[in-house]
């Protein structure tokens, strides 16, 4: 099929949607893309054309055709290729002529992603603590918005790239719940020094320690110049939630 070039009324990714990861799809928009391109039609590019777009070879298009959901396989395998963007997803649209597409979801593709106040670093095993952190953060008058991974990121994507992404561009600071588990687990190794590498010295209080119960092993030593809020201890447990809102709230 020829590439239709879009006039002038269709929808065109302006210049920031290229730096948008394709992570910041979210599932309706996912889903939607779906319904589109999964149909195999003679008068419309369907996903297969879109794959080819993508430089997806013709075993691994074949290899799709075995899904359920093709364009949604499609999206999670290519998002995690060189180049993969917001952005170029509208340009390949528009280029297999899909102003359908473009028309209906163009304007939900091109939001900017979702910001948050924090990014929570925790391991799997803290989960009960980061959910009351969600209960005492989120839903009292503090309002504030936490980036926790096993409720905001989607199935599918590489932790590390949309870890990265998140903690730089999409968070204004990280709170690390440190433990003995915390220790052992390489992903929150990599985001907290990663989250430290952007704010050498901690000039601008983008990382924030926390501690909420007692420890066997030493406090990791990266992170011992940094104040800590210590729900551990009883004199100042009253005030634990009200320092660490004010923190996450400062400028």
């Amino acid at each position: 099929m020829a590439a239709a070039v879009p006039d002038a009324g269709s929808p065109s990714p302006a210049p920031s949607k290229f730096s948008l990861p394709l992570a910041a799809l979210n599932v309706r928009v996912r889903r939607r893309l779906s319904l589109f391109l999964n149909v195999r039609t003679q008068v419309a590019a369907d996903w297969t054309s879109l794959a080819e777009e993508m430089d997806f070879e013709y075993l691994e298009i074949r290899h799709l055709e075995k899904h359920a959901d093709p364009t949604g396989r499609l999206l999670d395998d290519w998002q995690g290729r060189p180049g993969a963007s917001v952005g170029r997803l509208l340009e390949l649209l528009a280029k297999l002529g899909r102003d359908d597409v473009l028309l209906e979801l163009g304007p939900c593709i091109g939001k900017m992603p979702e910001r948050f106040d924090a990014f929570i670093c925790y391991c799997s095993s803290d989960i009960e603590f980061v959910q009351e952190m969600i209960q005492q953060l989120e839903r009292t008058n503090y309002r504030l918005k936490l980036c926790v991974s096993d409720r905001d990121v989607l199935p599918g994507t590489c932790l590390w790239s949309i870890a990265s992404e998140l903690i730089e561009k999409r968070c204004r600071r990280m709170v690390v719940v440190v433990s003995d588990d915390f220790l052992q687990s390489k992903e929150c190794d990599f985001q907290t020094k990663f989250a430290l590498s952007l704010s050498p010295g901690a000039h601008h209080k983008r990382l924030i320690p926390v501690k909420y119960k007692v420890m066997k092993k030493e406090f990791p030593s990266i992170l011992r110049f940094i104040t800590v809020c210590d729900y551990t201890n009883p004199c100042t447990k009253s005030w634990f939630w009200t320092r660490l809102a004010k923190a996450l709230s400062l400028p």
